[in-house]
């Protein structure tokens, strides 16, 4: 069993992004998203990169996907792809984007691992669409699988811990809920075998619904005993 914490952070430009990593960098995290929906000085994404040696996920959310970017589907890969090419180690990109296989080609070549996630906003799947989630992901091509629901009672915490305890025998799976409720499994999800959780660095930082603090999250991993 092996605890990795993803730090994501919403900069709204270059020189914030280098001052949350460096915030970020004082709680060692194993990974820190950067999300690039409100970044504006592309070709400065190299010095992002070039700030830390914590490995990098450049993620760039649509407002369609509770995100921030309003380009064009085109320019938001673009970015992704320049990201990559900038030396971020992995790269997050949605199921259901268009050209998805082709771009994974284009991010492979370019050094970078792709992440493919998926993400209801509404509710949590059963664990036969979870598993068909997954295998669709893995078909296209994904290093890491990213399937995250949305708690509506908590027993929903126990459907996706559930779900990955098994699929993390086949892959590199993040998987949790999001929302107040689902909490839990943001918390326990490494402990059932998930590649990461992922954290807000601070208290008002938070990109997704219910995330706690990577600072919350290591306190509560050292109660258990698990690190």
């Amino acid at each position: 069993m092996t605890i990795r914490i993803c730090v994501s952070i919403l900069p709204s430009n270059v020189d914030e992004a280098l001052s949350l990593i460096e915030k970020a960098e004082k709680h060692k995290p194993d990974f820190i998203e950067v999300r690039l929906d409100r970044i504006k000085e592309h070709e400065r994404l190299a010095d992002i990169r070039g700030c830390t040696k914590v490995p990098l996920i450049a993620t760039n959310r649509t407002q369609e996907c509770q995100g921030k970017f309003s380009g064009s589907e085109v320019e938001r890969k673009q970015i992704l792809l320049k990201a990559a090419r900038s030396g971020f180690e992995y790269v997050d990109i949605e199921l259901s984007a268009s050209g998805l296989r082709d771009f994974v080609g284009s991010i492979h070549k370019a050094n970078a691992k792709p992440i493919i996630s998926f993400h209801d906003f509404n509710e949590t799947p059963s664990l036969q669409k979870m598993k068909e989630i997954l295998e669709c992901e893995l078909a296209e091509g994904a290093e890491v699988c990213k399937i995250i629901a949305t708690a509506k009672r908590v027993g929903d915490n126990l459907t996706v811990l559930n779900f990955l305890q098994r699929a993390s025998r086949k892959a590199k799976v993040v998987c949790f809920a999001m929302g107040p409720l689902g909490k839990p499994s943001r918390l326990l999800a490494p402990l059932f075998g998930g590649f990461f959780t992922i954290a807000s660095l601070e208290r008002g930082g938070e990109t997704a619904p219910g995330q706690m603090t990577i600072q919350e999250l290591q306190n509560a991993y050292k109660a258990l005993g698990a690190v």
